[in-house]
């Protein structure tokens, strides 16, 4: 199974940019999958995440109202459209997927309930 990231950039503060994530190698399209970031000194963050048919989604607190988490389980493509970035929003940006389609609705924000990640995209909000 992989997971490639795309659409990370260097942005202005206020800009747009929208991450895609493409899953091959067998992967269910229908898998619980999510957003997480890394930004400088930082750990490993939550960042969004959706349910196997889009029904559920979720925020962290720090995105909500400026990013949105979709899929499109026919091109088995996950996205992330961020509106208004911040110049806290600079991070490496990961992708991440389960095996299973069933949402955790008590620990979807949990790294270790992701059983495969992308290599990352780098996005840079400059202020």
């Amino acid at each position: 199974v992989q997971l490639q990231a795309s659409g990370g950039g260097l942005v202005q503060a206020g800009d747009s940019l929208r991450l895609s994530c493409t899953a091959s190698g067998g992967l269910l399209s229908t898998v619980v999958k999510a957003w997480f970031r890394r930004g400088p000194g930082k750990e490993r963050e939550f960042v969004a995440a959706i349910s196997s048919k889009a029904g559920r989604t979720d925020y962290a607190n720090s995105v909500k109202g400026r990013f949105t988490i979709s899929r499109d389980n026919t091109k088995n493509t996950l996205y992330l459209q961020m509106n208004a970035l911040k110049p806290e929003d600079t991070a490496v940006y990961y992708c991440a997927a389960r095996r299973t389609t069933v949402y955790d609705t008590t620990s979807y924000y949990t790294t270790g309930q992701y059983d495969h990640w992308g290599q990352g995209t780098l996005v840079t909000v400059s202020s």
